[in-house]
């Protein structure tokens, strides 16, 4: 029995003893591999097919994100209505989502009612329409939403900041506006549909209390489909064409009555291969990673120009970016960016203090911690690994940088990659 009356030892984060949980993978009989988590103590679990039909594989912006959307909204046999109450029924949560290189289709439910729910996303990927008069609800109302965010100076600065960077051509830097949804056509959406979806490249994700006789009812609705798989390297590739120049200055009027300006401040950076990429992260949360970062303890804690600042770098499969990301008072939209450039400065002059690396060091292995609480946090992990191209081995090397990386190791990535004239800088008020 536990001594109650006796404080228990207190030990650093950084020194835990950090496992991920392995995921079983087995193939289908069409050769799609299936990646599973059985743990946790509820009756519940959660299935995911990730599809290679993000916005990389389109010809035309918008038909993955919009065929994405309306999968759920009509079949051959049964409308959207009768879709949505059949996964109601059961208590079930069927979710859509489109991103850069993936889209998703995502199953939670209790896992005695996994039978009955399987046939219907088996019908969404095989026999989805895409039905005419659901296609302009989603245009009127798509194009509603945009008309409302682009008075919105945070949103304008987020679109403009990833044209910028990688080009307005490119799959990262693209973004709509409503002629766009206007030029959709629904032919299109059933010929990317058929060819990304229904004779696609999958792969499948589950995690949960699985029952025993997942693989067999994965393999009878999924294992005849016209389905095949593709590997992350495998990908068309996308060069950033930006025509703009790393250290140019961006101010642009959204709102002559707004009293705030968004801020970007950001550079392009190598993807999750380069080796400087893990011990960056380190770097990162020490500027601005965290609520108790140098940003944050500066320009808000200080200096009060904004109620939080972050940066961050963007979690993209072929190139990535370095961006800090703020909202402050237009008259000192100026000033918190040359703070911003201070405590870059900082940074690449004089070595970090021990006991803030340690702190630092503590706050990222807790945050580790509790990303490997439950099924579906390490699911998903083992997702991000899976679809970048890695392996467990990135897991146990990143707690291994994150207690080993030195004060004069932190300095000279700073003074590799934290220069004010490399950055993009914009402002938008």
């Amino acid at each position: 029995m536990i001594n109650r009356t006796t404080a228990p030892k207190i030990i650093d984060a950084v020194d835990f003893n950090l496992d991920l949980k392995p995921c079983e993978k087995y193939l289908l009989d069409n050769n799609v591999p299936v990646y599973a988590v059985n743990a946790g103590a509820e009756d519940v679990m959660m299935v995911e097919l990730v599809f290679f039909a993000g916005n990389c594989f389109e010809d035309k912006n918008l038909v993955a994100a919009t065929t994405n959307c309306l999968l759920k909204n009509g079949t051959e046999t049964k409308n959207a209505f009768q879709i949505n109450e059949h996964f109601e029924y059961y208590g079930s949560y069927l979710n859509r989502a489109c991103y850069n290189e993936t889209s998703t289709i995502t199953l939670h439910c209790l896992n005695k009612h996994i039978e009955e729910l399987l046939p219907v996303v088996e019908e969404l990927i095989t026999g989805a329409i895409l039905p005419e008069e659901e296609l302009s609800i989603y245009k009127q109302n798509m194009k509603q939403r945009l008309s409302v965010n682009l008075k919105k100076c945070d949103f304008v600065a987020g679109r403009l900041i990833d044209s910028y960077l990688y080009g307005e051509d490119h799959p990262y830097g693209k973004y709509t506006t409503p002629s766009v949804y206007d030029a959709l056509n629904r032919e299109e959406l059933l010929q990317f549909f058929n060819k990304y979806y229904t004779h696609g490249q999958c792969i499948i994700f589950a995690a949960g209390k699985l029952p025993g006789n997942l693989q067999e009812l994965l393999n009878k609705y999924f294992g005849s489909l016209a389905l095949t798989t593709l590997a992350p390297e495998q990908m068309p590739a996308h060069i950033p064409a930006s025509s703009y120049k790393t250290g140019e200055k961006f101010r642009i009027m959204n709102d002559p009555n707004g009293v705030q300006g968004a801020i970007r401040i950001a550079r392009p950076f190598p993807n999750r291969h380069h080796p400087d990429f893990q011990k960056v992260m380190v770097l990162n949360n020490i500027f601005g990673g965290y609520f108790g970062s140098r940003l944050m303890s500066n320009i808000r804690e200080e200096k009060g120009y904004t109620y939080g600042i972050y940066s961050y770098l963007q979690n993209h499969v072929q190139h990535s970016a370095w961006v800090i990301s703020t909202e402050a008072g237009k008259d000192v939209c100026a000033a918190t960016i040359k703070e911003v450039y201070k405590e870059m400065s900082e940074l690449r002059n004089n070595l970090v203090d021990n006991d803030e690396l340690q702190l630092v060091r503590n706050y990222m292995m807790g945050t580790i911690l509790g990303d490997l609480d439950g099924p579906f946090q390490i699911i998903a992990r083992w997702k991000n690994y899976i679809l970048n191209g890695l392996d467990g081995n990135y897991f146990y090397d990143s707690i291994n940088i994150i207690r080993t990386i030195t004060p004069q190791e932190l300095k000279e990535l700073a003074n590799k990659y934290l220069h004010p004239e490399e950055f993009y800088e914009l402002v938008v008020v």
